[in-house]
């Protein structure tokens, strides 16, 4: 039912930004928790951010805590990822992800609907 679509991942020096978007087509609801995971060469997808939706509290791995900052546009229907001072560990498919849980969860399985992913490449 719901459907997600990140953009804005593209080629960056490190030290660069980038801000991710993603917008769901359905309908996001205040219970409902929005997240970033991602998924670097060779390694298993990994939790980054995620954020409650009717507070807006969020919560980050700690390689972007202080790099990198989620939020969320009601009106737009879109969870967003701000990220700054990139590394080339940062490198990876970025996905946006729901989750119906009532607790924050940190792994995969817990999001029931998906993105595409977006590519992210820092490199000088």
């Amino acid at each position: 039912q719901v459907q997600l679509a990140e953009s804005g991942g593209e080629l960056v020096q490190p030290g660069g930004s980038l801000r991710l978007s993603c917008v769901a087509s359905g309908t996001i609801y205040s219970s409902d928790i929005m997240g970033w995971f991602r998924q670097g060469p060779g390694k298993e997808r990994e939790f980054v951010a995620a954020i409650n939706w009717r507070l807006g509290k969020t919560w980050y791995t700690d390689s972007v805590k202080g790099r990198f900052r989620i939020s969320r546009d009601a009106a737009e229907n879109a969870v967003y990822l701000q990220m700054n001072n990139l590394e080339l560990e940062d490198t990876a498919v970025y996905y946006c992800a729901l989750s119906k849980s009532v607790y924050i969860d940190y792994r995969p399985e817990a999001y029931a609907f998906w993105g595409q992913g977006t590519q992210v490449t820092v490199s000088s």
